[in-house]
């Protein structure tokens, strides 16, 4: 979205900042509207807007690691059992795609294949921003769930936990991330009352001319007629691989019982693979505690986390 014209200076003017601003801005709309429009490449949409019509929904957006998004599955199926689980593939690798659609197969969660991407690898946050924008337009929009929240591929609880809860009181629940005076929800954890997008136009992509990345798009019609005040903020910590102190060489974050691996870029690129590892052994560790317990306690009620993903 083009800033407003009174925000630029004469500087701006000057350098003819506002017109390259608004047609850049015009170019990437226009690319995620056509993108938008297109059908997933797999996946059986109307049944799944069918099934996910009033209830709450979760939307994992996945980027070629079935390694890491089956241990969220798996997570969030024993510990968050009650939403629908939704994954939508925005791989780009055909080979890793192929084998995200096998395991969400395996495990019954509901897959969609999004189409090609027009940012692609070349330009992370962007495509990102894309594809949640795709599911916004596409199911969330249509089906109109009670309430939705958005999951990157590599964060997982590591408990019991509700993320849902936080909407009986407030519109929108997540992580904050601020850029100078300006807020929004993190993208890879953020829960919203369907209604909140009622009167307004849902952009969950970058407002980059302010410098707010994916999920920022939404600044100006939502988050700056929130009081940040009011959004609970749950407590965020760097923890080391193997080093403590407040620049670990390697580290993954604890998002309250949530465990997020980061990525590659959260440390030194040498400790990427150790670091997957570890953060695997976690989520196994607290997998194998909670099937444990659930041996030594009566059999709950059947979960509502699966949904088949073949045509009605």
């Amino acid at each position: 979205m083009p800033r407003p014209f009174s925000d630029y200076d004469v500087g701006d003017w000057l350098r003819l900042r506002p017109p390259l601003d608004a047609m850049r801005s015009w170019r990437i709309a226009r690319a995620t509207d056509a993108f938008a429009r297109q059908p997933p490449r797999t996946g059986h949409l109307a049944a799944i807007q069918r099934a996910t019509s009033g209830r709450r929904a979760m939307v994992t957006i996945a980027f070629n690691d079935p390694e890491i998004l089956g241990r969220q599955i798996r997570a969030v199926r024993a510990f968050v059992p009650g939403p629908v689980h939704i994954v939508a593939d925005n791989s780009s690798n055909p080979a890793r795609a192929a084998e995200i659609e096998t395991l969400c197969r395996a495990e019954g969660v509901a897959y969609l294949r999004l189409p090609r991407n027009p940012w692609g690898p070349r330009s992370p946050s962007r495509s990102h921003g894309a594809a949640l924008n795709w599911v916004w337009r596409r199911l969330i929009k249509p089906a109109r769930p009670a309430a939705f929240g958005f999951l990157d591929h590599d964060i997982a609880p590591l408990a019991p936990d509700d993320p849902f809860a936080a909407l009986e009181r407030q519109p929108v629940a997540g992580d904050k991330r601020w850029t100078n005076d300006r807020w929004f929800l993190w993208a890879g954890y953020c829960f919203f009352r369907i209604e909140v997008f009622d009167t307004i136009e849902a952009d969950f992509g970058q407002d980059w001319p302010i410098s707010l990345d994916t999920g920022g798009g939404n600044w100006r019609a939502l988050y700056s007629r929130l009081d940040p005040d009011q959004i609970v903020q749950r407590p965020i910590e760097n923890v080391g691989v193997f080093s403590a102190g407040p620049t670990p060489d390697c580290f993954f974050e604890r998002r309250g019982v949530w465990l997020h691996e980061q990525g590659p870029l959260a440390g030194r690129p040498e400790f990427t693979a150790a670091k997957r590892a570890h953060v695997l052994a976690l989520i196994d560790d607290a997998l194998a505690a909670a099937a444990v317990r659930a041996r030594a306690s009566p059999a709950p009620e059947p979960s509502t986390h699966a949904l088949a993903t073949a045509p009605p």
